[in-house]
């Protein structure tokens, strides 16, 4: 049986093999590049994107490509197939704080020594923490990620989760981070949503800011 694509998160596919489509996708664009950023999955590739253009950025104009590579696992392969670092195409990155390592040890195949977080951010790369979705909240406060939902119409669903026995009493970013990540293409469709909100506020978080002027 074919598998349904649904390209009704502002162009980005969602389905089971999203994210090799979207890699795939973006990977098309990367031989005209002068950049390239890689970052772990759609989600990031929409919050980067949506961070540009509220900067005022055309980053298709500007021949910078953004590659959700399907995972840190992947980071390696990517960095080799797109590499050398400092030659050619300007490559940049963006990982979570768990996935940090894996980064590190991609990067220091390529230089030839280990990189600490500052070597790291040198060379472009930068870290989340503990993920972009904390970072976005956090830089937006609870309150305003609740209000966030309210105009979505997800508090509800937002409450009957805080109120499920494993997530009853936990802090209010944990539960926001549990109830963001409990889906798909909620997951996709905040990540526009709370960007859109930082930057409006002038609060977008320090990785995806840094990131942005790195490319």
């Amino acid at each position: 049986m074919a598998t349904t694509q649904r390209a009704d998160i502002d162009g980005y596919v969602s389905g089971p093999d999203a994210p090799t489509r979207a890699t795939a996708r973006a990977l098309t664009k990367v031989d005209d590049a002068v950049a390239v950023v890689l970052v772990e999955g759609i989600s990031d590739q929409i919050a980067l994107e949506t961070a540009a253009v509220g900067r005022g950025r055309d980053l298709a104009a500007e021949r910078v490509v953004v590659v959700p590579i399907g995972g840190a696992h992947a980071i390696g392969r990517f960095l080799t197939r797109l590499g050398p670092l400092g030659a050619g195409v300007r490559l940049a990155g963006l990982c979570d704080l768990r996935e940090e390592e894996l980064f590190r040890r991609g990067l220091t195949a390529q230089v030839g020594s280990t990189p600490t977080r500052a070597d790291m951010e040198h060379l472009g790369f930068f870290v989340c923490v503990d993920d972009l979705e904390d970072e976005l909240i956090r830089a937006l406060g609870t309150a305003e990620v609740e209000a966030l939902f309210d105009s979505q119409g997800d508090l509800g669903s937002f409450r009957s989760m805080q109120n499920q026995p494993a997530w009853r009493g936990r802090q209010p970013d944990a539960q926001m981070r549990r109830f963001l990540g409990s889906g798909s293409r909620r997951k996709l469709r905040y990540a526009r949503l709370l960007v859109e909100a930082a930057v409006g506020r002038d609060v977008l978080p320090r990785p995806l800011d840094a990131l942005l002027t790195a490319v």
